[in-house]
């Protein structure tokens, strides 16, 4: 069982998955969404938790229910809260994000979020640890994964994803055909001059056409070291 650390100094607690570190993509994903004025989010597939534990920070008018289809993932995610003493602001719902209509009514939610799996099952070799093969292998389709968001959303709710670039024109098919219409991206790149590869996106249901391309993110300056932005997202200054 991994030791529970923090996520920044003086920051929350939290204890990880055996072979499931904290990605980079989670923590940019908690700093592009937006939850301010929103009351109860979704954490679509939430693993160990972190994703709804940077969330709760960022608003304490926030409630999350985490979706986590492996038990002991989802068993991680309660204990996470508990150690931070968070069980009063979330909840964490061991199930499918296939099944949401038989786990949620429509438009409960007026946030969703995920960084899911980016590859498709079968698409390389399969890793023999769990968490792992979870993270890295879809369990369920962009499509299935848009629609599920968009059923869980109210009208004008909004849908926050972090995915690999090279599949941006995928996902967002699937959100506009899901009823989310993408209003806001981000590329992410390692360095100037590198390709990108991670999008931040969001999604708004039944919004209006119109997209906003907001600067690439850098996560490093050319001689290697931090950005401003990256030290900021990771409270390191």
């Amino acid at each position: 069982m991994n030791k529970a650390a923090e996520l920044w100094p003086g920051g929350p607690i939290m204890q990880q998955e055996p072979g499931a570190p904290l990605g980079t993509d989670t923590v940019l994903l908690g700093a592009f969404a937006r939850p301010a004025g929103a009351a109860r989010c979704i954490d679509l597939g939430c693993g160990a938790g972190a994703l709804t534990l940077l969330l709760l920070t960022r608003s304490e008018k926030l409630r999350v229910t985490g979706l986590e289809l492996r038990p002991e993932a989802a068993q991680r995610a309660r204990e996470n809260l508990a150690a931070n003493g968070w069980e009063a602001r979330a909840e964490i719902v061991t199930g499918d994000l296939r099944e949401s209509r038989t786990l949620f009514r429509s438009g409960s939610f007026e946030l969703a979020v995920s960084n899911p799996p980016y590859f498709p099952a079968g698409s390389g070799a399969a890793s023999p640890d769990p968490a792992r093969r979870a993270a890295r292998e879809e369990s369920f389709t962009l499509p299935e994964l848009v629609g599920a968001a968009a059923y869980l959303l109210r009208t004008g709710g909004r849908f926050f994803v972090v995915h690999r670039a090279e599949r941006l024109a995928e996902l967002f098919a699937a959100m506009s055909a899901a009823g989310l219409e993408p209003k806001r991206m981000r590329l992410v790149a390692a360095r100037p001059g590198a390709a990108p590869s991670l999008v931040l996106a969001e999604g708004r249901r039944g919004g209006k056409p119109g997209l906003t391309v907001e600067p690439t993110l850098l996560l490093r300056e050319p001689d290697g070291s931090p950005t401003a932005e990256y030290r900021r997202i990771y409270h390191l200054e």
